[in-house]
């Protein structure tokens, strides 16, 4: 029994370690992240509980009028053109049904667009290809983030495609600290883009000559990945989004050393976060 136990600690701290990413045969969303996102989820879910019952009621009207009203089984047709009863019921039932679903939806909405007070400000920009980055900080700290190229691998010691899967993984990722709220400005240099994370339900466009504005506050340390969502022309598949989130101590550390060298500090907290998960992993086995 300690075996299963320190088995599925095991595998509970890889997959937090790992945080989330798409997945083969993937058909539910990622693994909520943040607060919106759990509201996202259980939205989802909610509403299947209206989409579900009136599929199947229409579904089933359907084959009944087919059945009880083809002309082999009712040779004369009625007359009736008007049934009190039913016209309230089907004017009535969609109402109600609406107003369930606007009232927790509006809810949302408002949530996404409420952010509590940033703690850290990155701006976006999304160009062909790839994304630019600009924390908005008083030593600022810029880099781009293209997509890792398979020869590029062993150089930036991310050979692992569990962690760093093949054109999801990037050269530079976003950095953010866990439990903070973080001010996302996107914008685009040339066509529209739009910068998504899954697993914080974010998902905000990039207009040339215009500045969006998104947050989120990750309340799970990680990597996570997403994608441009927004056609932006050949290379669109091609330009992935990947977020780390660290502790704010690793945080404050990255931040001071990225300042000066945004390569040798990517390479320092990774090395620091991942020695800190060799040994839960360890420390799991163990129990």
């Amino acid at each position: 029994m300690g075996t299963v136990f320190g088995a599925l600690a095991l595998l509970w701290t890889s997959i937090s370690a790992q945080a989330d990413q798409p997945r083969d045969w993937e058909y539910r969303f990622q693994e909520p992240a943040t607060g919106i996102m759990e509201q996202i989820k259980w939205f989802e879910e909610y509403t299947l509980w209206f989409i579900i019952p009136v599929t199947t009621l229409v579904l089933c009207l359907i084959f009944w009028v087919i059945l009880k009203y083809r002309a082999s089984a009712n040779p004369v047709p009625s007359k009736t053109s008007h049934n009190t009863m039913i016209e309230v019921i089907w004017t009535t039932g969609p109402v109600i049904a609406l107003v369930c679903i606007a009232i927790p939806s509006f809810q949302l909405l408002t949530a996404q667009y409420s952010p509590d007070d940033a703690a850290v400000t990155i701006k976006a920009t999304g160009y062909q290809w790839y994304w630019g980055y600009e924390y908005q900080t008083e030593n600022q700290v810029s880099f781009d983030a293209l997509m890792l190229q398979e020869g590029e691998r062993a150089a930036a010691n991310k050979e692992d495609i569990a962690k760093y899967p093949r054109l999801l993984a990037v050269d530079n990722e976003v950095v953010v600290p866990v439990g903070e709220t973080v001010r996302l400005l996107v914008t685009a240099a040339d066509v529209i883009h739009s910068w998504a994370i899954p697993a914080f339900g974010v998902k905000m466009d990039g207009v040339p000559g215009r500045l969006n504005e998104a947050w989120f506050k990750a309340e799970r340390e990680g990597l996570y990945y997403g994608q441009c969502s927004e056609l932006c022309g050949k290379d669109h598949a091609f330009m992935p989004i990947a977020v780390r989130v660290v502790s704010k101590e690793n945080y404050e550390t990255w931040l001071a050393a990225a300042a000066s060298d945004v390569g040798g500090a990517n390479k320092a907290l990774r090395a620091a976060v991942e020695g800190g998960q060799a040994t839960n992993k360890v420390a799991a086995a163990g129990n």
